[in-house]
């Protein structure tokens, strides 16, 4: 009689927690689409600027960065002719190649072990009027000045963080791509022994190992999600605020680009 108790005993307990894995494989289940959808629905706001699917984006979109307007508006206080500024210091490239990643022009700026800034700034238009046009065409001397070398500076953070980002953004599409595919096998993984187990072929043990490991890579993949998010968001501050193509002519209107300081 003791015996069979124990065995009554251990048979509850057992459907017991049974009972309360299901529950908890249901509200985990819940849980995890109503995140995913969360996550979905915001990228999805976000993909109205997100560079997918964008091809060729060019680089003056980085001219109405706050950042690179100051640094214009200071050159205009020098005296100086932004149009040609910009002609000589700021690359015209594509960011972006044909799948919306990292453009090969892009990669090009930056060289070398420390990826260090590799354009070469070719002045044809007197940058200074005034007193300083002489040398006006020398680059040397005039990277020396403090608002063209600040000019150059900032410009080259611009494209870095662009360059950047835009590298981050095609690790972490890898890295969902390949976290989908190991949520749906730890999924498969889990429905197989739960119907062995139904069927008294495996043990309860395996059940709940193979759904540790379902809620582990769920995990992770929300985890990726959310860096993903966060990447657009880098994105898009590296960009300026996103691509609308009219909006640089906007938002330099008052910065002449053929005209000194008057």
């Amino acid at each position: 009689m003791a015996y069979s108790g124990y065995a009554v005993a251990t048979h509850t307990d057992t459907s017991t927690a049974r009972k309360l894995s299901d529950d908890a494989v249901g509200r985990s289940a819940t849980v995890f689409t109503n995140v995913l959808q969360t996550s979905t629905n915001l990228a999805g706001s976000a993909i109205s600027w997100d560079a997918s699917g964008h091809s060729e984006l060019p680089s003056d979109l980085l001219q109405r960065r706050p950042d690179i307007l100051q640094a214009e508006h200071l050159l205009k206080a020098a005296n100086a002719n932004i149009g040609a500024a910009r002609a000589a210091f700021f690359p015209k490239i594509t960011l972006t190649g044909s799948a919306g990643t990292e453009s090969l022009q892009l990669s090009h700026l930056f060289t070398g072990p420390s990826a260090a800034w590799s354009f070469t700034p070719e002045i044809s238009l007197p940058i200074f009027a005034g007193g300083r046009n002489r040398a006006n065409l020398d680059v040397a001397r005039i990277s020396k000045l403090i608002e063209v070398a600040q000019y150059e500076k900032t410009i080259q953070s611009a494209f870095r963080e662009v360059a950047d980002a835009l590298a981050a953004r095609t690790t972490l599409e890898r890295q969902i791509q390949a976290e989908d595919a190991l949520v749906a096998a730890e999924q498969s993984r889990y429905d197989l022994a739960d119907v062995r187990y139904r069927n008294g072929v495996e043990s309860y043990l395996a059940v709940l190992t193979a759904q540790q490991d379902l809620y582990s890579a769920q995990q992770r993949i929300l985890q990726s999600r959310l860096a993903r998010l966060s990447n657009v968001i880098t994105l898009y501050k590296a960009l300026g605020g996103g691509w609308d193509m009219e909006q640089p002519s906007r938002e330099t209107a008052m910065i002449s680009p053929s005209g000194a300081k008057r």
